[in-house]
């Protein structure tokens, strides 16, 4: 029997007993579509947390202040010190000191309640320079942002953050006025939304103010920052900005690094340290779902070895008429090979259908993977392919007498 033949023989016996059949292929068509869409939820996860970080700036570098010990011994989280000056930000921003650095940008934060006639939002005020805009990679949807000389004489001016504007206007915001604290602040721009927060405050709900007015109409000191913004000349030299900025700081803190009052983290940090727990998670549920698969491949054996029972006579026939142990042994091969692979089509069609329609349900995103996909047919048609062998062997050494004997 040639393959035309033996594939045209292995189709009609799966076809024969259909509803048989597709309960056979129900396991690899549940665990193939668990497989693909845990793979995707878990790179879909990793896109949106990029897509987020990314969200704060090109080629940026964070310098946050250390943390600080009460007298009693109680230690604060990193940020809690106020180790960051305005002083260390100049010196950052020297690029004769150091110079894979391009843009920096200091900045301040306070919650404030701002006040539009009858109407009041409270969001959180940010106070930096005129950098703030293309370190943080933000663009305006409307007005301008403040220049250089507006910091220099901490303007009354404010742009504010999509949210905090629909807020507290119900038109056009730019050319508004809005009060903080008893000072009264010209909406002179607004950002265009970013898309983005995080589990503390949205980055569409903010306003943005020159760092002295910041200052000035929240009490500080005009002297500490909350975080340094730093923005890397290149991508390829963000890691010799990192060296320099450590070194730097250290030097003007009168400390080494391995007791630093600052921390420096990046983009990449960030993402692989949130990459690193979707990975788990996605291999842990993947694992789970690969059990499926087994359970599947388990469900193809335990039918071909019924199929062997009932079609003894046949197999003796034909070996009666002259077929080999290898042409019987290859076409239960082929059975088993397409009842796993059309559940894993199957499988591939319900898990592409549940990417569609599962992202709106769920609020997370799912990116198909082809390597996933194409990782599964192939899984899916060595399973079909891996347990036949047995019943295929069993049937291949049934002798022709034996069989035509039985009842």
């Amino acid at each position: 029997m040639n393959w035309p033949e033996t594939f045209r023989t292995g189709a009609e016996a799966v076809q024969a007993h259909r509803l048989r059949s597709i309960l056979t292929m129900l396991g690899i068509i549940i665990g193939v579509s668990s497989v693909i869409l845990t793979v995707g939820l878990g790179q879909g996860a990793q896109d949106e947390v990029k897509k987020q970080i990314d969200s704060l700036g090109s080629n940026l570098l964070v310098v946050s202040p250390g943390s600080t010990t009460s007298t009693s011994g109680v230690r604060g989280g990193f940020g809690s010190a106020s180790t960051l000056t305005l002083a260390d930000a100049q010196a950052i921003a020297d690029r004769s000191v150091v110079p894979d650095v391009e843009r920096v940008a200091p900045v301040t934060s306070s919650s404030v309640s701002l006040v539009n006639g009858t109407t009041n939002w409270t969001t959180t005020l940010v106070g930096s320079t005129a950098d703030w805009l293309p370190v943080r990679s933000r663009t305006l949807e409307s007005g301008r942002f403040f220049t250089r000389a507006e910091v220099a004489s901490s303007a009354p001016v404010v742009v504010l953050g999509a949210d905090t504007a629909s807020e507290l206007f119900t038109g056009s915001a730019v050319g508004q006025r809005v009060t903080v604290n008893g000072t009264s602040l010209t909406v002179i721009g607004v950002l265009a939304t970013s898309g983005s927060s995080s589990s503390e405050a949205s980055q569409d709900d903010t306003a943005v103010a020159p760092l002295g007015l910041a200052n000035s109409v929240t009490g500080g000191t005009g002297v500490s920052v909350s975080s340094i913004y730093v923005e890397g000349a290149q991508e390829a030299t963000l890691g010799a900005a990192y060296q320099e900025i450590q070194a730097l700081l250290a030097n003007l803190h009168g400390v080494t690094t391995a007791d630093a009052d600052f921390t420096i983290t990046s983009q990449e940090a960030l993402i692989d340290t949130a990459n690193s727990t979707n990975r788990t998670l996605t291999v842990l549920l993947g694992g789970v779902a690969a059990i499926s698969l087994l359970v599947g491949g388990i469900g193809v054996m335990n039918i071909m070895l019924v199929s062997v029972t009932e079609r003894i006579r046949e197999i003796g026939l034909r070996k009666a008429l002259g077929a080999t142990p290898r042409s019987i042994r290859r076409q239960f091969l082929v059975e088993a090979s397409m009842l796993g692979f059309a559940g894993g089509l199957v499988g591939v069609v319900l898990s592409v259908i549940g990417a569609r329609v599962l992202p709106p349900l769920i609020d997370q995103p799912v990116s198909l993977s082809l390597l996933a996909i194409a990782a599964a047919l192939v899984t899916a048609l060595a399973l079909g392919i891996g347990f036949g062998v047995y019943p295929a062997s069993r049937a291949a050494r049934l002798t022709p007498i034996e069989a035509l004997r039985s009842e």
